[in-house]
């Protein structure tokens, strides 16, 4: 470790209580721009984490409401209203929340989950974020690149899989590089991408019919986010279809059946982006709060779900899960 970020790491854990502790009284006050909704796992296990930090609704916390299920088409408007709201923190994300927050404020504090907030260029680094945004940076090109290994051990005779990418988002040189992963393998990897949630199916479609014979749905929020409509609509095709597929988040195969899932669990991100707001209301600003990352990964595989499109997986594979759902 370097002096700069040893001295950085020390003078984090020695600062005053008085700056670190709630103020008697006061009615601390939250926003989000989030695509999930309020009645949610993820969303109620953040809460249940700032009640464990002492930040309770309807007694010191005041939550504005409209941020949650924020799509595309709304963005902008909902951004503007809760800059405008006087907020102590805005829990957003992913990246395109974020930067729509981003262009109004460079104040309000921003505590975002994005796939590689560096590269999207979101924060400088994750020890030392600068300008409003901290939160957490989700490993996303190292884990599609995990997940596609898993794909491919998973189905021993598979010899040509698709990459289904955010076409607006996904780096073209994260699509190569999973490209020239499979080819070392001896497995071709298609890509397609998708820019909209309307092309969704017909890119399923599209690469059924190339010959893909499974699907590695690469990190982006517009496939995957459990209970969202796209992920709705993402299972019901891939299972009318009968593809076999994996996913990156561990819920996924839990609740919408997916075969396989590789990654965090969405309620622990949510849970780790709540205790990066207790340390903002208790006096700490994002500059001072490293980006974190996932420390926890889980490996599902869901048999039912594989067995009800026709899938036999690798007996090695299951063994290893840390979940099987039979």
């Amino acid at each position: 470790m370097r002096r700069r970020e040893f001295l950085f790491l020390i003078g984090a854990v020695s600062l005053p209580f008085a700056a670190r502790a709630q103020e008697p009284g006061r009615t601390y006050r939250i926003g989000f721009l989030v695509p999930s909704r309020r009645q949610t796992p993820p969303v109620a296990a953040f809460f249940d984490e700032l009640r464990a930090n002492g930040f309770i609704e309807g007694q010191n916390l005041f939550v504005f409401s409209g941020g949650f299920e924020a799509t595309d088409d709304s963005l902008i408007e909902r951004a503007k209203a809760l800059v405008d709201a006087n907020l102590d923190v805005i829990a957003a994300g992913p990246e395109g929340p974020l930067r729509e927050l981003r262009k109004l404020t460079d104040k309000v504090p921003l505590v975002g989950v994005a796939e590689d907030m560096v590269a999207a260029g979101l924060v400088t680094s994750l020890a030392h974020p600068g300008g409003n945004i901290t939160g957490i940076s989700l490993l996303s090109p190292e884990l599609d690149g995990k997940r596609q290994d898993i794909l491919i051990e998973a189905l021993p005779g598979v010899r040509r899989i698709a990459a289904m990418a955010d076409a607006n988002v996904t780096p073209q040189w994260h699509l190569q590089a999973l490209q020239h992963a499979g080819q070392s393998r001896g497995i071709e990897v298609l890509v397609f991408g998708v820019s909209e949630p309307e092309q969704i199916v017909s890119s399923i479609d599209s690469a059924k019919a190339a010959g893909a014979e499974a699907l590695n749905f690469l990190a982006t929020p517009l496939f995957s986010i459990p209970g969202t409509h796209n992920n709705r609509v993402v299972m019901d095709r891939v299972n009318a279809l009968r593809m076999p597929s994996i996913f990156q988040w561990p819920e996924t195969a839990e609740e919408a059946g997916a075969p396989l899932a590789y990654g965090p669990r969405f309620v622990d991100i949510y849970r780790q982006r709540a205790q990066i707001v207790a340390k903002i209301f208790r006096g700490l600003k994002p500059p001072e709060i490293p980006v974190q990352q996932p420390s926890r990964f889980q490996f599902v595989v869901n048999l039912r779900a594989a067995k009800a499109i026709g899938c036999q997986l690798a007996t090695p594979l299951m063994l290893r899960a840390d979940e099987l759902i039979e």
